[in-house]
């Protein structure tokens, strides 16, 4: 169905079950369903029978196996950290090097907390959060800028420092095509990734600067409750950090040397599982020699770590599965085709930036948005001869974009959650910042398309 307008109906479908459901999930099984009942010409028994080996056959790439296990380890060591008291160490340490002394210094600490931490998006925002709050009481600043300055760096900074579950889901999306360098092209989405960038720099220039615009500058200096930690145990600092610094720089050694030195060229997929066992372990270890948890209770922490991470790690099982499908229904090429002759490619990167922004602000989700737009801006940047990360960048910011303008996504409500702002406040203040962000990118991605044609 290569030639065929039916071929853009999974994805489309994909989209209006994920906007009208806001559920991820169901939208991808829906998609992936509906590709394997029109590859096996329309019969539904036997693409419900395709769809479940197209599930199954995910498994059998070693590839994929590594990211997926990577995914819910993930989830284990985020756990461990916190319950271990750990992250509470963290902040301790941080409280007793005094280095806030005004104003200017509060608003920067979780900026760069929140930039620090990139392998774990939700722990970011709460150790930036929480290590904050009474400093911003104490200086008079509100909640609400709390709020925007760590979900605008931590979410943001994970798409361009990859080296957690985002980068290894994207570069599992990519593995699927025959390029020859993935992780290259991962790395080339950083320079791209405009929204990302402009993000975090508004961040730090509202932390540095203490200006405010719209209506953050008229947030008043109130707060909630925060429970976003329930445990009282502290620890040692070196037991957070350690395992983070032992698992960013395992990846970056593996990755240079499965690359022969090349670290595009290495294999993601490998360093990050054996990076995320060997960080995992370690923390286990550390935790075990301080008695900080007994054996039991890590054991148990660690499983409700994997629990949390089930239903993202579906949303990448059925990611996987559907870049498949919707690359064997030859969606792809009869986007790329249409669009390249129907439009200017200046105009490509714009509208996939647009689409990704509205399907993931509407869903609350990116991780599904880049499941059905990754497929269909690949073939289209091979098509038409547009650098691939170029493309790919586009959907990771609007993606990234949408995710962090809507009110129902998991990282804007763990941010309030974080700062102890109300959520609807901390929507209302970040919204110009995110638009004014999105606006400017969409401008560079023309303006760059231009030169490229």
């Amino acid at each position: 169905m290569q030639d065929s307008p039916l071929s853009l109906l999974p994805p489309l479908v994909a989209i209006i079950v994920a906007v009208w459901r806001r559920n991820a999930l169901l939208a991808l099984f829906v998609g992936l369903l509906l590709c394997f009942i029109m590859i096996n010409d329309w019969q539904v028994f036997s693409g419900l029978t395709a769809t479940s080996t197209g599930i199954a056959s995910v498994f059998n790439s070693t590839y994929n196996v590594y990211i997926v296990v990577f995914s819910l380890l993930i989830g284990a060591l985020v756990t461990l950290l916190n319950s271990s008291g750990a992250v509470n160490g963290f902040i301790e340490s941080l409280a007793n090097l005094n280095l806030v002394k005004n104003s200017r210094q509060a608003s920067l600490l979780p900026t760069v907390i929140g930039s620090a931490i990139f392998t774990d998006t939700n722990l970011s925002m709460f150790t930036a959060g929480t290590a904050s709050q009474k400093l911003f009481d104490k200086y008079r600043i509100s909640r609400a800028r709390l709020a925007y300055l760590i979900d605008s760096t931590c979410s943001p900074i994970s798409i361009l420092f990859l080296i957690n579950g985002w980068g290894a889901y994207v570069l599992g999306l990519l593995d699927s095509y025959e390029l020859n360098d993935p992780v290259g092209v991962l790395i080339g989405t950083i320079g791209y990734n405009f929204y990302a960038i402009i993000a975090v720099g508004l961040a730090y220039f509202t932390a540095y600067s203490g200006k405010e615009f719209g209506p953050l500058a008229q947030a008043k200096l109130t707060n909630i409750k925060n429970s976003a930690y329930e445990s009282t145990r502290t620890a040692p600092a070196f037991v957070m950090w350690a395992p983070l610094i032992t698992l960013i720089a395992l990846t970056l050694v593996l990755l240079l040397i499965t690359g022969d030195g090349d670290i595009r060229r290495g294999s993601g997929a490998f360093s990050v599982f054996w990076a995320i066992v060997t960080a995992l372990t370690f923390l286990i270890v550390l935790i075990m020699a301080n008695r900080l948890m007994p054996p039991k209770e890590v054991l148990s922490t660690a499983l409700v770590g994997i629990k949390s991470m089930l239903i993202p790690v579906s949303i990448l099982v059925l990611s996987f599965a559907f870049g498949d499908a919707v690359k064997a229904l030859g969606t792809g090429i009869y986007a790329s085709n249409i669009l390249a002759n129907d439009l200017p490619l200046f105009l490509l990167a714009p509208i996939l930036f647009i689409v990704a922004g509205f399907m993931a602000f509407a869903t609350g989700t990116s991780w599904g948005t880049f499941a059905i737009l990754i497929p269909i801006a690949v073939p289209i940047a091979i098509d038409t001869g547009l650098p691939v990360p170029y493309l790919v960048a586009a959907v990771l910011g609007g993606g990234v974009f949408g995710d962090h303008a809507s009110p129902i996504s998991d990282s804007t409500v763990v941010a309030s959650i974080a700062s102890g702002c109300d959520h609807i406040e901390h929507v209302k203040t970040q919204l110009p910042y995110t638009f004014f962000a999105a606006i400017v990118s969409i401008l560079i991605y023309g303006a760059l398309g231009l030169s490229f044609s």
